[in-house]
């Protein structure tokens, strides 16, 4: 398959070549002009791995053979997917069954094996910023994979405390940069590197963030999943709301929806950070500075994402019908993990956003999922406050919990920066 730089649509490249270069010029995102035919019932019909590899494959063409694919999706999903009634009618998407307990785990883990095949045994460096979630499943991932260094930066002060943890108490190939400042500050220095070709050039840059279109398309697979478990009688009426930060997430689901699966409409769901919501109503893009909320990992007032949804409405692949959009405020977001608490499912601020929104758009007769993107313990400190009951540690968050950070602080200076990431080749 052919990928098109949605900024500069002559730039046309292969999966692999998308995979190893991140963003194309003038940091335009990579994207699809055309899509695959699948066989929808056939697929959900599958096991998870089978399927997914199945979709994948569709995705990437004759790039790489069908072994190849099905091996990288059986190295990379290890874990479910499970749908978790919470009522007759709702059900929770838990993504957090993985490694490092959150979504991110599916993206990140596909994009080790696709960068792999990209590299083809060359060094790499990958530079990244997380708001919370992509850190972690990003270090795991490519933790001690040869070859390979990893710098992430991350807003100080500003993620979770257990969410840190697992990927800055790591060290070996992962480096972790404390940046004194908000996520989109982080973002703004990540696309300063690729801006520096130079930089890019020497160290042979790339980005593990949603922008990659290895992770981006691993995540459509789950949706398949998650429809595969909805009851055959019910999968006409299934509305998933997503919460919703650099919109990857949302991106994934409408792309799965514009390849045919069942998903009458999706709901994007964001905190108080609501730019794409705003948006939506007035068509005047305008980011406000960013706020910090509970919900923090979807603390960005600048998705970088939303090109690719505005590439699949200009396609014509999805319709401005299929997306419903909608902000949660902090009270409501309390409110959220109460009432999931109520109905006996113990859930975190991110997940609260989508059930929240969720249940303002559920009409009846429709069939609601809502996407559980980390474990609760994830954000402990934050659940136990609103629930006043201790939640306890899994393994994973317990194994980390204790043990010291080895991340670095630093202003948000791209002069710093570029000192930080020249280091890297004395290693």
């Amino acid at each position: 398959m052919q990928l098109s730089n949605i900024k500069v649509p002559a730039e046309q490249v292969s999966f692999l070549q998308a995979v190893r270069q991140g963003l194309g010029q003038q940091q335009g995102l990579f994207f699809p002009t055309s899509w695959p035919k699948l066989d929808i019932e056939a697929l959900l019909a599958m096991p998870m791995v089978e399927r997914s590899a199945a979709i994948l494959k569709a995705l990437i063409g004759d790039e790489l053979s069908a072994a190849e694919v099905g091996e990288m999706v059986a190295k990379a999903f290890t874990f479910a997917a499970p749908l978790a009634p919470v009522t007759d009618d709702i059900s929770c998407l838990e993504l957090f069954h993985g490694p490092t307990l959150a979504f991110k785990d599916f993206g990140g883990r596909f994009m080790a094996q696709a960068l792999a095949k990209a590299q083809g045994g060359r060094k790499t460096t990958i530079v990244t910023a997380t708001s919370g979630d992509t850190g972690a499943a990003v270090a795991h991932a490519f933790y001690k994979q040869p070859g390979v260094q990893v710098v992430i930066l991350f807003p100080k002060g500003k993620i979770s405390p257990l969410q840190e943890k697992l990927f800055t108490t790591l060290g070996e190939n992962i480096t972790t940069l404390a940046v004194e400042g908000d996520f989109d500050q982080c973002q703004a220095l990540v696309k300063q590197v690729f801006d520096h070709k130079a930089l890019v050039e020497k160290l042979s840059i790339n980005s593990a963030n949603s922008i990659n279109i290895s992770r981006l398309f691993a995540q459509i697979c789950y949706y398949f999943e998650a429809v595969a478990q909805v009851p055959a009688e019910k999968r006409s009426q299934v509305v998933i709301a997503v919460p919703s930060g650099n919109f990857g997430n949302l991106t994934a689901g409408l792309i799965a929806k514009a390849l045919g699966l069942p998903i009458k409409r999706m709901v994007a769901a964001t905190n108080v950070n609501d730019t794409v919501p705003r948006y939506w109503r007035s068509g005047q893009w305008q980011p406000k500075p960013t706020v910090a909320t509970l919900s923090n990992a979807m603390d960005v007032a600048a998705p970088n994402n939303w090109p690719r949804v505005e590439a699949l409405l200009a396609q014509g692949m999805i319709a401005r019908s299929d997306i419903e959009t909608s902000m949660v405020d902090e009270d409501d977001t309390v409110l959220g993990v109460r009432l999931l608490s109520q109905l006996g499912y113990v859930s975190e601020p991110h997940a609260a956003v989508a059930y929240k929104a969720l249940k303002r758009s559920l009409q009846d007769g429709e069939y609601g999922i809502f996407l559980g993107t980390a474990h609760p313990a994830k954000f402990k400190e934050q659940v136990e406050n609103i629930l006043g009951t201790p939640l306890a540690l899994p393994e994973a968050l317990a194994r980390c919990a204790a043990e010291q950070g080895l991340s670095i602080d630093i202003p948000a200076d791209f002069a710093v920066l570029q000192q930080e990431l020249l280091k890297l080749e004395q290693r």
